[in-house]
């Protein structure tokens, strides 16, 4: 989630990608075409993050930059339809190679994580946070399980086996937290933490911030990459599971949002159980 004033990122110049819009922010216009980046400038302009990612629309990773030219390639070409009056596609799911970018059954029942002792004397505020978020999509649908694994806070990191993703502090001020998706590589299996900006973001409470970012960890999309949020448009790469929601928790509250505190909506708990079942 993002987290400075209009972050000075790809998303902000190139129309086609989602607007980095951050707390408090309008959304940024869409530029005219012979102002659409090239390729060299749009990754220039990215934010790159721990272990090599690119961070696009304010918390979502692209692992390289294979996929980053794959990415720019798609936005600009979705930008033209658009400005060729070409017609927009309609809780939304991440799409792979045309299939859902979700877990297997077994393995979101046994979704394991664990804190780093490096968040020091903020880490209690971002294991209650976790455990609050996590408790969301639980109670939405039975197939979705987070497992904290506090034994391995002392090696928290990507590479530890013991755990299927971990959690560790940032110093950035690009974002609050950022997250991954299913299909991320293993070593890119982290959630990022800024502790400082989580407990300082007004109505966004850090339970909800997070809930946020775990919702991209089961395979959820940013809702207003829908057209009917009319900005913030991101990519095409998911399919809807319900109607627009435009209070759902992963929707930006300034990309045409209607709620201000990333609650949970009963379309957010529909959507979980079309995935992952009730």
């Amino acid at each position: 989630m993002s987290n400075s004033r209009i972050t000075r990122t790809a998303t902000a110049v190139l129309a086609a990608a989602a607007v980095a819009v951050t707390l408090g922010s309008p959304a940024t216009a869409a530029p005219a075409r012979d102002q659409v980046p090239s390729f060299e400038e749009f990754q220039a302009a990215t934010y790159v993050d721990a272990g090599g990612q690119y961070v696009v629309n304010g918390d979502e990773t692209i692992v390289n930059t294979k996929e980053l030219v794959a990415y720019y390639d798609e936005m600009v070409a979705a930008y033209e339809h658009e400005v060729e009056g070409g017609p927009s596609s309609e809780l939304i799911i991440n799409r792979v190679y045309g299939r859902d970018d979700r877990w297997s059954a077994t393995q979101a029942r046994n979704l394991t994580y664990c804190v780093s002792n490096s968040f020091g004397t903020q880490k209690s505020t971002i294991v209650n946070a976790m455990a609050s978020g996590a408790a969301q999509w639980e109670a939405a649908s039975s197939g979705v399980n987070f497992t904290y694994v506090s034994s391995a806070d002392s090696n928290c990191r990507t590479s530890n086996n013991a755990v299927l993703f971990s959690v560790e502090p940032t110093t950035t001020t690009q974002y609050i937290a950022r997250a991954f998706f299913p299909s991320s590589p293993d070593s890119q299996r982290n959630v990022l933490v800024n502790a400082r900006s989580l407990v300082s973001s007004g109505s966004w409470t850090p339970a909800n911030i997070m809930a946020h970012e775990l919702g991209h960890t089961l395979g959820f999309r940013h809702e207003h990459t829908r057209p009917e949020a009319r900005t913030c448009f991101e990519d095409n790469n998911w399919r809807p599971l319900t109607p627009y929601d435009s209070a759902s928790i992963m929707h930006y509250p300034q990309c045409n949002g209607s709620s201000s505190n990333l609650s949970m909506t009963n379309t957010d708990r529909t959507g979980v159980r079309a995935v992952y079942g009730s």
